[in-house]
């Protein structure tokens, strides 16, 4: 995601300096080092450039999905740079008991984008983050959903370089969080679950990570992408998310109520 994902909660902030930014490759970024794959460690030293350009450190940072792992790795690296960290719903898959069969769904979705273009791979992928619970071999033995039952597409455009669903950004799910170093960082970290993903991948993983911080998830309003409005026909309850977001930045003790 670009920075226009986020506009519903910029405007939300207006009392605050607030920065959005194309990660490298996306929105207005264009690649300059020939290469297509998204590695955290990568994306997170861009990062800590912007804040040393802006002079702007340590900063409080809202960060999610894969921005958020992104937000894990410049905090490992640079844990000066940030003051706190609210990293919602970050997709990593050691954490979880059921990371093998987590990355034979994320192959079998990736598998069925290269066989059959965008709209299957996407079905295939949201049904995978959508499934409830473990990632199961029932699960792993569903054929591939149909991608008019998801709205998407069923022609195949013939394009293989979305970042998703394409092996790209595979580094990310596949990031090994630094535990310890996240421990003694003195960033105060936050890690967020909407509460309508408590039993989904990206939710299940946030939840996993904070446990193996040694803290209590902190719960936010909506879903995966809840702090957007319709923008991309995925709305959360961007108010109800920004109201949160203030409360756990200007509260401490409200972590993990």
């Amino acid at each position: 995601m670009d920075a226009s994902g986020f506009q519903a909660q910029v405007r939300l902030f207006e009392d605050r300096t607030v920065v959005t930014y194309d990660p490298r490759g996306l929105g207005r970024s264009t690649r300059k080092d020939g290469r297509v794959t998204n590695e955290p460690e990568t994306q997170a030293e861009d990062v800590h450039a912007l804040i040393e350009a802006l002079g702007a450190g340590p900063v409080d940072m809202f960060a999610s999905s894969g921005g958020a792992v992104t937000a894990l790795a410049l905090v490992t690296a640079y844990p000066t740079d940030v003051a706190t960290l609210v990293a919602h719903e970050p997709p990593i898959d050691a954490v979880l008991p059921d990371a093998d069969a987590v990355q034979r769904a994320r192959e079998a979705y990736t598998r069925v984008y290269r066989e059959k273009g965008w709209g299957a791979g996407m079905a295939a992928f949201i049904a995978m983050t959508a499934w409830e619970g473990e990632v199961t071999d029932e699960f792993l033995a569903q054929p591939a959903p149909d991608p008019a039952a998801f709205g998407m597409p069923t022609e195949d455009d013939g394009d293989r370089s979305d970042p998703l669903l394409s092996d790209a950004s595979w580094a990310v799910p596949l990031y090994r969080p630094d535990l310890e170093a996240l421990k003694a960082a003195s960033t105060r970290i936050v890690i967020a679950v909407g509460e309508e993903s408590l039993k989904v991948y990206t939710g299940r993983a946030a939840i996993a990570l904070a446990e193996q911080l040694g803290q209590e998830p902190t719960v936010f309003p909506s879903h995966h992408g809840g702090f957007m409005g319709g923008e991309f026909g995925y709305a959360g309850q961007p108010e109800a998310f920004a109201a949160r977001l203030r409360e756990v930045l200007q509260h401490p003790r409200t972590v993990g109520q």
